[in-house]
């Protein structure tokens, strides 16, 4: 689409905010994204999930620096939760062409709203991450998963990976989001490659996104590496909650606008 210049600063401003979000939380920062294409933009969903997606690339490959400097990346964590991921991608772009909008966003909210709930809760995060061939396994399938609703959502992924390795496998919040953007870089790069497939990209619009949002991401990372565990977690939960919580209003006004137009 042709961007005015009022346009690409509101992009700008969004990828700012997006790379902030990532570098401090371990996201892509399609979180921020999806919804500002959608709302501020009007963009159409399928696309600004697309063009979300080839955003988070170039912010998180930015937003890595810090936490791999600080040595906040478990590799090999990393390499199998990748085998599942890069191929869930595949297949959730090509769902995102097919399932209809108003399942997207619920599943988006969803999503947002009980990995928030859960962090709201105490969580020990003392634990090391101790690889054997079931656990190996256990990473690709919830990759895999992950990547396909990246690829679906027009989101890195870090929204789940986070919690699931706090939760599960008790690693210190710093080593899940570095861990978490790790992953998403090849999991989105394969989302992305399917979406310009199916035109479900705008990369003019992606790029503006990520113009601002690298710089701000090496920000975001060097601010996560100062915050304690628990306002890390609790910090995390309440960006989830509020951003279902503008979903789900946003998804309530369409639904009375369509009864009313009826």
């Amino acid at each position: 689409m042709k961007i005015s210049k009022e346009r690409a600063l509101i992009l700008m401003a969004f990828g700012a905010g997006a790379g902030l979000l990532s570098g401090m939380f371990g996201l892509g920062g399609g979180i921020i994204i999806v919804p500002g294409l959608m709302f501020a933009l009007r963009m159409d969903q399928r696309l600004a999930h697309g063009t979300s997606l080839a955003g988070v690339l170039p912010i998180s490959m930015a937003s890595i620096i810090t936490y791999w400097a600080h040595g906040h990346i478990d590799w090999w964590v990393t390499l199998w939760l990748t085998i599942g991921s890069v191929g869930g991608a595949l297949i959730g772009a090509r769902l995102l062409a097919v399932v209809p909008k108003r399942v997207l966003t619920m599943l988006f909210v969803a999503v947002l709203a009980i990995a928030g709930i859960r962090m709201f809760f105490e969580i020990d995060t003392t634990g090391t991450t101790v690889l054997d061939a079931g656990s190996a396994i256990a990473l690709v399938v919830i990759g895999f998963f992950v990547g396909a609703l990246a690829g679906m959502l027009g989101i890195g992924g870090g929204l789940i990976t986070v919690p699931i390795m706090i939760v599960l496998f008790h690693v210190s919040p710093a080593v899940a989001k570095g861990t978490a953007l790790a992953v998403v870089i090849p999991t989105a790069l394969s989302g992305t490659l399917q979406n310009l497939a199916n035109k479900n990209t705008d990369l003019h619009a992606a790029f503006l996104v990520s113009v601002t949002g690298i710089f701000s991401a090496v920000a975001g990372g060097w601010i996560a590496s100062l915050m304690s565990a628990a306002v890390s977690n609790f910090l995390f939960a309440v960006l989830l909650m509020v951003i279902a919580a503008r979903m789900l209003l946003q998804l309530r006004s369409q639904r009375e606008v369509t009864v009313v137009g009826e």
